[in-house]
């Protein structure tokens, strides 16, 4: 009995048939090229700290934070602190600018709250990727 079978252009293509044709014909992705342009940092009380960023060619809302996340863990290790807590970033885009308007408290111990970072543990992440810091 004789069946027949679906191919796909897909198929074809990694069969090796059709010369010139490529495997994935889905849409371009382009690559993540961030362009960070300055952090500023102000001590507002004691250990609680606001951070203004700013960078072109972020992907979302996310690239802005953690930028602003990168600040504050090296921000903490410059003062001597090991831990950071996150209290609020605010995110805004206009022209292809993202501003991010971030506050951390830092302390010495592990601080309570759901958004706690390891200050050395941030600082090496954000090294690796080419992330600036303060």
């Amino acid at each position: 009995m004789w069946r027949a079978a679906l191919i796909t252009p897909a198929a074809i293509c990694l069969a090796g048939a059709v010369s010139g044709c490529t495997a994935s014909e889905g849409p371009d992705v382009a690559r993540f090229a961030p362009e960070y342009r300055g952090i500023e940092t102000r001590l507002l009380d004691g250990d609680l700290v606001r951070f203004h960023v700013k960078m072109a060619g972020a992907r979302d809302a996310g690239d802005v934070e953690r930028y602003a996340e990168c600040a504050a863990a090296q921000y903490a290790l410059i003062r001597g602190f090991g831990f950071a807590r996150h209290l609020r970033t605010n995110v805004a885009e206009e022209g292809g600018i993202w501003r991010g308007d971030a506050v951390y408290t830092i302390s010495p111990a592990l601080p309570e709250g759901l958004k706690k970072i390891d200050a050395e543990v941030v600082a090496a992440d954000c090294a690796e990727n080419g992330i600036p810091m303060v």
